[in-house]
């Protein structure tokens, strides 16, 4: 009897570990997400929705709530989708390609895997534009795909055969920082990538060169903490950020000092 259960129980094992997805395998955003809902899909979402500029949010928190649900109808009613706040397999398809206009991590992560088959060779800048979807272009030909310069499922499935080879590493650095607020002269309150900063006041956000570091990601800021680049300014080139403090006095004490900074992703 022993030898029985034991025989089950390792092909039970078997079929599990060769017919179930591993994490790294399975396919992104594959199942319907909605109101309540806390997950890495969730997470995974709402960086795809403030790629496309409709999540007012400065962090993605994993937690499907208001926010989330408002952000998934806004660009539902943007991409001509049913309007129900609910991610469904339409939804899901739609948001995770990437175009022209788009920005963030999403779009960075792209440009290294372009970068990986040589088809990109301009700086990871986390901008989906004129090189990024001439790169994109270029590579689907080289795929027999629809060369159109959008990067939809089938395009991701062949740039992925060299994923491993696009990976980024931590990237420190020492930059001049300041600090402005969402009424500095010159701010709408919105960033380039549609954080509300009115509204939501409590972001750890900067503003930074994209040539240097890519918009949309995760930054460690001496003095500051963990911060998302969402953001960007005339005055901020090279190595130059500007962090977002939501009071004037206390934006006027950060004052301009070098300070270090390391790129988390």
């Amino acid at each position: 009897m022993k030898k029985i259960l034991l025989t089950i129980l390792t092909a039970s094992v078997f079929i599990l570990g060769v017919c179930m997805p591993t994490k790294g395998e399975a396919a992104a955003l594959d199942r319907t997400l909605s109101f309540g809902m806390s997950n890495s899909d969730v997470k995974e979402l709402q960086e795809l929705l403030l790629t496309k500029g409709v999540f007012p949010y400065h962090e993605a928190t994993g937690y499907y709530g208001p926010i989330t649900k408002e952000s998934v109808k806004k660009f539902q009613e943007k991409s001509g989708l049913k309007v129900d706040g609910i991610s469904g397999t339409q939804t899901n398809q739609k948001i995770q390609t990437l175009k022209s206009g788009d920005m963030g991590r999403p779009v960075a992560e792209l440009q290294r895997l372009l970068k990986a088959w040589d088809v990109y060779s301009s700086t990871v800048d986390g901008i989906y534009g004129s090189g990024t979807k001439q790169a994109v272009m270029n590579f689907q030909k080289q795929k027999g795909l629809s060369a159109d310069g959008i990067a939809g499922a089938r395009t991701f499935s062949k740039l992925e055969g060299r994923a491993s080879s696009a990976s980024s590493a931590v990237k420190e650095l020492t930059v001049t920082s300041t600090a402005y607020t969402a009424s500095c002269e010159g701010c709408s309150g919105t960033t380039r990538m549609g954080v509300d900063l009115e509204k939501y006041d409590d972001a750890k956000l900067i503003a930074v060169d994209p040539n240097v570091i890519p918009l949309g990601s995760i930054v460690e800021v001496e003095g500051y903490g963990q911060a998302i680049a969402a953001d960007t300014g005339g005055a901020i080139k090279g190595n130059r950020i500007d962090v977002f403090i939501a009071k004037e006095a206390d934006a006027l004490t950060w004052g301009r000092k070098q300070v270090k900074v390391r790129v988390i992703r």
